[in-house]
């Protein structure tokens, strides 16, 4: 009887899983196709600040365009419906005071990551992306590539935006108990390892993208302990 009733949960359990799943992938088809239907218009707005026109060496890279673009906006409005959904997921397995305030993080999320996406696209990109220019003007002529300047872009700044959700995270996992400070403060010196090769990979190959990747991170990592300190000694203090 017992293994019946443990075969029925995970049953159910999956059933849940799998819907969830389904409207985020839903989500995600719907957001796509908005995406590719306005992709003039961002195409525009991403490129309005330049200075040089962007050339396009074969058919190729016009479809490719499209599908990035379109994937990048798709991905982006579809976070907070990702992270709802994930609530609703893990919502019964909680404890009614791990319960209260969480949804409050939902939209602190998405905001946080859309921070990070302005900051990584009108300080990061710019700054990295002169450095790089003037470093080769007076040897090259330049000319960018469609699908070169945005993958330039998009490796750039949404994984950088990503990062920006880092806090907020930590922040969750601390309110239900997953994630202690404590421990992150024991892992401080692996983290700003990890981060600095991550910054690395994300960013173009020259040491001054590396630290203006790799500084925003760490800093970012620092603010998550003190996220976690807050939040932990809110539930000591409540218990």
């Amino acid at each position: 009887m017992n293994t019946m009733k443990e075969e029925m949960y995970v049953t159910e359990h999956l059933e849940e899983l799998r819907k969830r799943i389904l409207i985020t992938a839903g989500s995600f088809f719907i957001f796509f196709i908005i995406g590719f239907v306005y992709v003039k218009d961002f195409y525009k707005f991403l490129t309005k600040n330049l200075t040089f026109k962007l050339v396009v060496l074969g058919p190729g890279d016009v479809l490719w365009v499209y599908f990035s673009i379109s994937a990048v906006v798709a991905a982006i409005f579809t976070i907070p419906i990702a992270a709802w959904q994930i609530w609703k997921f893990v919502k019964p397995g909680l404890h009614p005071s791990e319960q209260k305030g969480v949804v409050f993080y939902i939209p602190v999320l998405f905001s946080f990551f859309i921070i990070g996406l302005l900051i990584g696209y009108y300080v990061v990109v710019p700054n990295i992306l002169n450095f790089l220019t003037l470093l080769g003007r007076d040897m090259f002529i330049t000319n960018y590539t469609v699908d070169k300047y945005f993958s330039f872009i998009f490796n750039l700044v949404v994984p950088f935006a990503a990062f920006f959700d880092l806090p907020v995270i930590i922040m969750f996992l601390t309110k239900i108990g997953i994630v202690k400070p404590f421990y992150l403060q024991k892992m401080r010196r692996y983290a700003y390892f990890i981060l600095v090769i991550i910054a690395c990979c994300i960013s173009p190959p020259d040491f001054v993208s590396h630290i203006s990747v790799s500084i925003p991170l760490i800093l970012l990592y620092e603010c998550s302990v003190l996220a976690s300190k807050a939040v932990y000694k809110g539930k000591e203090a409540v218990s």
